[in-house]
């Protein structure tokens, strides 16, 4: 009774979160996207666990352990070792850049342009950092170099979570995206109306805005209106 108990209490955690889950089908299976928040995902194929960036104040508890995390940069909001411990179980891979790695030690580095496989994923790096939206000081809040953004191939679709990020050249080259995960906040990435530009220069088949706290996601999705490219709204900032 008492398992019972706290399983059920665990569904109870995770169904708001897993009520936005989106579903894209591939050649292989289906893969199921889940919003948890702000920049903090999980993605799930068959038995396999992937997380984004697992960091507070992303409510983690109930969900299932992980397979594989993904991070992205240093900053807080992206990278956080407890949490990283709390969905790790024996033989969880962690992927990082280099910066990373000088907290969460266990991670295996990938570094910008490079490519790596994980079951039947190919996972690439994509450079993110600031171009114009910097400090006051003048440094960017995002040195180029030092984050990675991540497109994963899987049964021959392409989803790329782009990380914290302005519209940079490498994200406006890339190709046959079909899912983008593209992030929109003032001062450290950059505006809605600037994210649809660079977004319809790469025109992925679907754009999911993220990490936009504070901003008005409606201007990103008018901003794209009659581009061909789906826009998904979903909530990333549950009460």
């Amino acid at each position: 009774m008492k398992t019972k108990m706290i399983t059920a209490a665990l569904l109870l955690t995770a169904a708001p979160v897993l009520a936005q889950t989106q579903v894209f089908n591939t050649n292989v299976g289906a893969v199921r996207i889940t919003p948890i928040y702000h920049a903090t995902a999980m993605i799930q194929l068959g038995r396999d666990i992937i997380y984004i960036d697992p960091a507070k104040p992303a409510k983690i508890e109930g969900l299932s352990p992980a397979d594989l995390i993904l991070i992205t940069d240093i900053h807080g909001d992206h990278m956080d070792a407890a949490d990283v411990t709390a969905l790790s179980k024996n033989g969880t891979t962690v992927i990082a850049p280099a910066a990373v790695q000088k907290t969460i030690t266990q991670a295996r580095v990938l570094a910008n342009g490079e490519s790596t496989r994980w079951h039947d994923f190919k996972i690439t790096a994509v450079p993110m950092y600031n171009i114009s939206h910097n400090q006051p000081s003048g440094q960017p809040y995002h040195d180029k170099g030092r984050g990675n953004g991540y497109v994963l191939n899987y049964g021959g679709k392409n989803f790329y979570f782009a990380g914290d990020t302005e519209g940079t050249p490498e994200m406006r080259a890339l190709k046959n995206i079909d899912v983008a995960f593209i992030p929109m906040n003032l001062p450290y990435t950059m505006t809605p109306a600037e994210a649809a530009d660079a977004v319809k220069a790469f025109h992925p088949r679907v754009a999911i805005p993220y990490h936009y706290k504070g901003q008005d996601i409606a201007q990103f999705k008018a901003a794209l209106e009659g581009s061909g490219i789906e826009v998904r709204l979903l909530d990333w900032y549950p009460q």
